[in-house]
C-alpha cells in the first residue's frame, strides 16, 4: 500500500511516499481501509520530535483517519466488517490503517470520510475542553488559535451555550472566525493580548481560556484569567514550553490551570469520553455541529499540508486523501 513515511527528525519536508505491506490487525484491533485522514498540529511535533512519547522514525505518519473496517482482530464484538468510522492510531496517512476496536466511533449517518474528520479529536477535544472549564452562559471564554480544527469548534460550542467569545486570529482569519459566532477578535500578532482581553472584560478577566499555543502564550493566558475563578485549559504546546511556578499561583496569577490530552481523557476519563460523544450527537442534531468541510489534499503532497500548518498558513481542518 501507499503510505507517508517520516524517516528523520528533520521536519515535514523529509517525509516520502513509500510502499509498505498493509498493517496486520491484532486482539481488539480492526482494520480500516481510509478514506480520509485528518491533518494535526501534532503530526508536526511528531515530525521534530517534540511531542511527548511520540514515534520513532522512520515510521508511517499520522493518526486520525475516517474509512471502512475490512477486517476484524479477535474478541471484536461491537464493529463488524463494513462498519463506516473514525477513529485514531498510528499511520492514519496510508491506504490502510489499525485502530482500537473501543475506540473507534461511527461516523454520523450521511457523512463523507472527509466530513467526519475532527469528529474525534478537534470537537471531542473542544467539548471535552469547554466542559472541564466549567461553561456557563455569560461566560467571558478567550479560545486561543480560533482559526484552526480545535478553535473553530470552540467557538461555535461556546456561543450556542452562551458565552461571550474572545477569539485570537491573523487579521486574514478574523472573518472566518467572525462568521462562527466570535464577539471579539484579537490579532495576536500585533495586539497586546493581555490589555487587549482586560478591556474586553471591563477588567475581569476570562472564566475559561483554551490554551493551545504555549510559550510566552501561556503565560499570558494564565495572567488574563479571571481571579480565582478562571480555568485555563491547557490543550497544547505548539509554540514550546513555559511554566508557572506554585509561588506564582499562590499569590501572583491565582487560578485554576487544567491540562488537557484527549487519548488521556478517553484512557483515563472513558465516562466523561462517552458524555461527550453523546453531547456531539446532540449537537450535530441542533446543527451547532455541522458536517466538516476541510482542505483536501493528496497524499503526496501531505508534506506541502504540513509545512502551511506548521507555518500558520491554513484555516480550518486539512485532510489527506490516500
Amino acid at each position: 500500500m501507499r503510505a507517508l513515511e517520516q524517516p528523520s527528525l528533520d521536519g515535514p519536508g523529509a517525509m516520502r511516499v513509500v510502499d509498505v505491506p498493509v498493517p496486520v490487525v491484532g486482539p481488539d484491533e480492526v482494520l480500516v481501509k481510509v478514506g480520509a485522514a485528518g491533518v494535526n498540529f501534532a503530526d508536526v511535533m511528531q515530525t521534530r520530535g517534540t511531542y511527548d512519547g511520540g514515534p520513532k522514525p522512520p515510521y508511517v505518519a499520522g493518526f486520525e483517519a475516517a474509512g471502512t473496517v475490512v477486517a476484524l482482530g479477535e474478541d471484536v464484538t461491537r464493529v463488524t466488517v463494513g462498519d463506516h468510522v473514525i477513529g485514531t492510531g498510528g499511520g492514519a496517512f496510508a491506504e490502510y490503517m489499525v485502530m482500537a476496536a473501543d475506540g473507534v466511533v461511527p461516523v454520523p449517518a450521511g457523512w463523507s470520510d472527509e466530513e467526519a474528520l475532527g469528529l474525534v479529536l478537534n470537537w471531542a477535544t473542544a467539548l471535552v475542553s469547554l466542559r472541564l472549564g466549567q461553561l456557563r452562559a455569560g461566560d467571558f471564554v478567550l479560545i486561543h488559535a480560533a482559526a484552526g480544527g480545535v478553535g473553530q469548534a470552540a467557538v461555535r460550542i461556546a456561543k450556542y451555550y452562551g458565552a461571550t467569545v474572545i477569539a485570537t486570529a491573523s487579521a486574514a482569519k478574523h472573518d472566518v472566525v467572525r462568521r462562527l459566532g466570535a464577539d471579539h477578535l484579537i490579532d495576536y500578532r500585533n495586539a497586546d493580548l493581555v490589555a487587549e482581553v482586560r478591556r474586553l472584560t471591563d477588567g475581569r478577566g476570562a472564566d475559561i481560556v483554551l490554551e493551545s499555543v504555549g510559550g510566552d502564550t501561556f503565560r499570558q493566558s494564565v495572567e488574563v484569567a479571571r481571579r480565582v475563578t478562571g480555568k485555563v485549559v491547557v490543550i497544547g504546546a505548539a509554540a514550546g514550553e513555559a511554566s508557572i511556578s506554585n509561588w506564582e499561583l499562590n499569590f501572583r496569577h491565582p487560578v485554576q490551570v487544567i491540562g488537557q490530552h484527549l487519548t488521556t481523557t478517553i484512557r483515563h476519563a472513558p465516562e466523561l469520553f462517552a458524555k461527550v460523544l453523546a453531547e456531539l450527537d446532540e449537537l450535530i442534531a441542533a446543527g451547532v455541529y455541522p458536517p466538516g468541510r476541510p482542505t483536501v489534499y493528496d497524499l503526496a503532497d501531505g508534506p506541502k499540508a504540513l509545512n502551511e500548518l506548521e507555518a500558520r498558513a491554513t484555516v480550518g481542518k486539512l485532510a489527506l486523501k490516500p
